[in-house]
């Protein structure tokens, strides 16, 4: 297969960068979007040029670090799928390929394809954890869990902080993330201890990191390439607003004693 691929190259953060054309032939229907990637690579070092860079690591759709913006999309056409497990047989010989990086505030280029994502682990380092000391690691099944709460949590769990749903959204907004990390803890009793504290902490991390509101678009789940349902930014918004009225409860109390 033969591709005509227009690609974001920019040498660090305070260049302008731009689009830049290259030709990969033959490539293997069956070669994933990165190993095509590699090869064009391997090419561009055999002339002396520089490598394009791009985030990568497990390859095997689990980590969250290929992000790439595929054809104006967030790891390319296919659905529930990230850029390492997209195959060029998703594409039409001779396609002219579009691959950019992320585009948000909050996650600035670093160079070419990779962006820098620390943002995430701010606002998991925010409270996205359970602190609470609960001793040894507790028999199987001790601590009886409903059904739908552990199969909620699960789903919620899989979200890999690849940002899809921050690159898809008109205002760049990492609700659907902070959703998915309140909700697999709040759902959960270990993590019922720390919740309102948490969502509170999370939330105004997100906030103070740039990112914009939900646009109600849903292009978050339509894009997230595990499926992740906004019906956590939902559960998210009500342990907020729980949280709020919990504290100023607190306080009332407080300031009456």
């Amino acid at each position: 297969m033969i591709f005509t691929l227009k690609i974001w190259r920019q040498k660090n953060a305070s260049d302008k960068g731009g689009l830049v054309t290259y030709k990969a032939e033959d490539i293997s229907p069956d070669s994933s979007f990165f190993e095509m990637l590699d090869q064009l690579n391997q090419q561009l070092i055999a002339k002396g040029e520089d490598p394009v860079a791009f985030d990568h690591d497990c390859r095997e759709g689990i980590c969250g670090t290929c992000s790439l913006y595929i054809n104006g999309r967030p790891h390319g056409p296919l659905k529930g799928t990230t850029t390492c497990q997209l195959h060029m047989r998703s594409f039409r010989n001779g396609e002219t390929i579009y691959v950019e990086p992320w585009r948000c505030g909050a996650f600035p280029v670093i160079k070419d394809l990779i962006v820098d994502r620390s943002a995430f682990d701010k606002i998991i380092q925010a409270g996205g954890y359970v602190s609470v000391n609960s001793g040894g690691i507790p028999d199987a099944n001790t601590i009886p869990v409903p059904k739908p709460d552990a199969d909620a949590a699960f789903d919620a769990a899989a979200c890999i902080g690849c940002g899809a749903c921050v690159a898809s959204c008109p205002n760049a907004s990492a609700m659907l993330f902070v959703g998915a990390k309140v909700s697999h803890l709040a759902l959960l009793p270990q993590g019922r201890v720390e919740a309102e504290h948490r969502v509170q902490k999370m939330v105004a991390t997100m906030d103070s990191l740039g990112f914009g509101n939900c646009s109600n678009t849903y292009a978050c789940e339509a894009e997230c390439p595990k499926e992740i349902a906004v019906t956590n930014i939902a559960r998210m918004n009500r342990e907020f607003l729980a949280a709020k009225i919990f504290a100023e409860k607190e306080k009332q109390i407080s300031f009456t004693l």
